[in-house]
């Protein structure tokens, strides 16, 4: 088999939260009000299947265990998981998420198979206003945290931040955060369905009950003195400039603005994946080519080799490091 660019079929979740946004970025999701599309995934809860090329109708999960490290890379397969190591999602926020944290890998409490999450975030579009919530204030312990938790008063020992179209925000396991009302958001996250929430707002799920909360797992995986975090602002970037925008064990993330053709290259290392975060245009290989539009996710085998951007386009090109 021939190594060519995968898109996939998304994945569409509804979430209370969720709404009609990912429209706007050239996604048909169901009706309801979805708050995700897992745009390239090989997690249990919802693998995607490609609907391009020779490959079309077969899933990421059949994918990677015919072709494996020769399509993905030496770094393209989880050692903990043996799965695919990445999970691309599209977050509608017409809604407040819910406050919530992550654990690392080493966490005794994980599911069997389940990786921690580490992510990053990319604000696709925001509303004046937009904020997230963006870890704890200084030196907030767990005691004072719990307390809080107990008395309702969590609110008050967290960090809120204004965010603006082109935001980059690195969010590692430990990191007590949430996405707020009127963002659409690019998410780079390891592999992974596990979140621990501390505050819902006292919300009904679409059951009709309350959610749950974790409280006792959210205390324990909680990064008091910082796991991390960091902002990259890209307003300032100019047509032709690449710029690292989350750097981690897990993923590296650069952005890039396209102006004129540019010739670019898969490693042996890992795949490449590329969202189309503004656009349109074209990538070509070899004797092919693909249209871009804003919105859509490509997965570039590791053997894909040498490619070409075409248009005016912004991406994000990301890859898993090495060891």
């Amino acid at each position: 088999m021939t190594p060519y660019p995968l898109q996939f079929q998304p994945e569409f979740k509804e979430r209370i939260w969720g709404g009609r946004a990912l429209e706007k970025f050239g996604l048909m999701p169901p009706e309801g009000a979805i708050g995700e599309g897992w745009m390239i995934s090989d997690h249990p809860n919802g693998i995607t299947k490609v609907i391009n090329g020779p490959l079309a109708g077969t899933g990421l999960d059949v994918i990677r265990e015919q072709f494996g490290t020769s399509w993905f890379g030496k770094h393209g397969v989880s050692s903990k998981s043996n799965r695919f190591p990445l999970l691309i999602k599209l977050l509608d926020c017409n809604d407040d998420l819910s406050v919530q944290v992550h654990p690392t890998d080493d966490y005794d409490q994980l599911p069997a198979g389940e990786l921690g999450k580490t992510e990053m975030w990319y604000i696709l579009s925001a509303e004046p206003n937009a904020k997230i919530i963006y870890g704890l204030k200084e030196h907030v312990s767990r005691e004072q945290l719990a307390q809080a938790i107990a008395e309702g008063t969590i609110m008050d020992n967290l960090q809120e931040i204004s965010v603006k179209s082109g935001d980059a925000f690195y969010i590692p396991a430990g990191t007590v955060h949430a996405l707020c009302s009127g963002v659409v958001v690019a998410e780079i996250q390891q592999n992974s369905d596990t979140t621990y929430r501390l505050h819902d707002y006292n919300r009904l799920g679409l059951d009709g009950q309350l959610r749950e909360l974790h409280i006792e797992d959210s205390l324990a995986v909680v990064a008091y003195e910082g796991a991390g975090a960091s902002y990259v602002d890209t307003s300032a970037m100019q047509a032709g400039q690449w710029l690292t925008i989350a750097n981690s064990p897990y993923f590296n993330v650069e952005k890039g603005i396209i102006s004129e053709a540019t010739t670019l290259a898969t490693s042996k290392d890992s795949f490449e994946i590329v969202v189309i975060a503004e656009g349109t245009g074209t990538i070509s290989w070899g004797d092919e080519q693909q249209e871009l539009a804003t919105g859509q996710c490509f997965l570039l085998p590791a053997t894909l080799g040498e490619y070409t951007l075409y248009g005016n386009l912004v991406v994000l090109r990301s890859v898993v490091p090495g060891e």
